[in-house]
This record gives C-alpha cells, structure tokens and sequence, in this order.
C-alpha cells in the first residue's frame, strides 16, 4: 500500500510520466504476485512435512500402545514381537523420509528462493520442478542459456544425493502444437531428453537418470487461464522411490 501510494505521489508531483508510472506499477505488481507464490509453496511444504511427520507421531502412539500391552504367554509374545518390529520398522522408514526431505530441501535452498525452481511432495514422490518458460522458449526443445545455467546447477546438486536415481517428466499445456512437434507428447519427450542429456553433460551418471513424456495428460491446475497453463508448462526430476523400503517388498520377491 505503501509503494502504491508512493508511486501516486510520483506521478502527481510530474516527477515522472504516465508511462513510466504503469511501468513501475506493474513491476510491483509481478513482486507481489511472486511473494504470493512463494508464501504458497512454502505453506505446502509445510503441510508436505507436516504430514509425514504426523504419520510418525501415529506409529510411535501405536508402539506405545503395543509395548504397555505386551502379552504374558510365549504366542502372545511372538505375535507382539513381530508387529512391534513391523511397526517400528515402518516409523524408521518414515522418519529417513523426513530427514531425506529435508535434506533436499536444504540443498535446493538457493534455487527455491530465487524462484529458478520449487521442490514438493506429489504422490508419495519427492519432485523437483521447473518452468519450462525458464528453460525453454515456446514451441522449442533446445534449451535457452539461462536454462541451461540452471539445469546444469540442478545436476550438481543432484550428484551430491548418495543412491538415488531420478526420472526427467515433461509436461506441457494443453495448447495444440503447430510448430515442428506432432502434439504436446513429443514437444514434452524432447525436452525431458534435452535436460536428461544437459545434466548428464553435467556429470550425472547415465544409469541414474532417465526420461519420460506426460504431455498435457497431468496438468497441476486447469487450464483456463494463461497463468495456469504457464504453471503446466515444466519439467519435474522426480527422485525415485527405493521399492526395497515398501511395505510388503520382501513378499513380493519370494513370489518370483
């Protein structure tokens, strides 16, 4: 309110023309649309975090509850013991969830807060997603310099992850494509290659990268305004979920 009232003084004394006041009203404009956005991301990372770690709190209840109830004869015993440790071993898993998200959280830091990229929970995945408006221009899979600058310190610090393997995803708007592409499908698998490569150029291993294509077939908002499909318009490096941590996943291998 301020700035606006400041910028109106401007204009009022002649100290600067009609044009130069819209100018400087729109600048503020796209500050506090940014702020908005970023208040937005960092409320869902909170509630991300949030909760896994009430599903912490739920199993450490739960353990609680089993141990104060521990049984007196030997059946009773081995059936406690085993749903006590399958307890306990899913709270680990949770809390290494937690700790990992953090982690990457920490790292990304300098990112997020420039705005270059966000990192989320979506789907029990860790993602990390950038505009493709940043990286790309419209139509076009050949990265622009900034977005290369950009994917190669993304690739940096995702060398640093231990373990973890990661998947590119393009997605697109669902804008039909008249350029050089047939349809969004293709202009996504393009770009997701081109970052799969840019970050492999980059010094991430080969065998812990790979690419896929969604096209406008996952978008994060509707798409009826351009803001929006500005926001469907990305690329995410989802981190690969360790299948061996899951529940059930030594069952499923004694099958085969």
């Amino acid at each position: 309110m301020r700035l606006s009232l400041l910028l109106v003084a401007v204009v009022s004394s002649g100290c600067v023309t009609q044009g130069t006041f819209d100018a400087m009203q729109a600048d503020r404009d796209a500050q506090v649309a940014t702020l908005k956005e970023r208040d937005k991301q960092v409320t869902d990372l909170k509630s991300a975090l949030a909760a896994e770690q009430a599903t912490v709190k739920v199993l450490s209840s739960k353990i609680a509850e089993l141990e104060a109830a521990y049984g007196k004869t030997q059946s009773d015993k081995s059936a406690l013991e085993g749903a006590l440790a399958e307890l306990k071993k899913r709270k680990e898993e949770t809390e290494a969830r937690v700790a990992e998200f953090k982690a990457l959280l920490e790292k990304f830091k300098g990112l997020i807060d420039s705005g270059k990229l966000k990192v989320t929970i979506r789907e029990g995945r860790m993602v990390v997603e950038l505009a493709t408006d940043i990286l790309f221009a419209s139509g076009s899979a050949s990265l622009s310099k900034d977005g290369k600058a950009a994917i190669v310190e993304v690739a940096e610090l995702l060398k640093t992850i231990p373990v973890r393997k990661f998947q590119v995803e393009g997605h697109t708007d669902n804008v039909p494509m008249k350029g050089a592409f047939k349809s969004n499908w293709e202009l996504a698998s393009a770009r997701a290659l081109t970052v799969l490569h840019a970050m492999v150029d980059a010094g991430l291993a080969p065998e812990r990268i790979s690419a896929a294509s969604f096209g406008d077939s996952r978008p994060t908002r509707d798409n009826a305004t351009p803001e929006n499909r500005a926001a469907n318009r990305r690329i995410e490096i989802v981190v690969v979920p360790d299948l061996s941590s899951l529940p059930g996943f030594e069952e499923l291998r004694r099958v085969q």
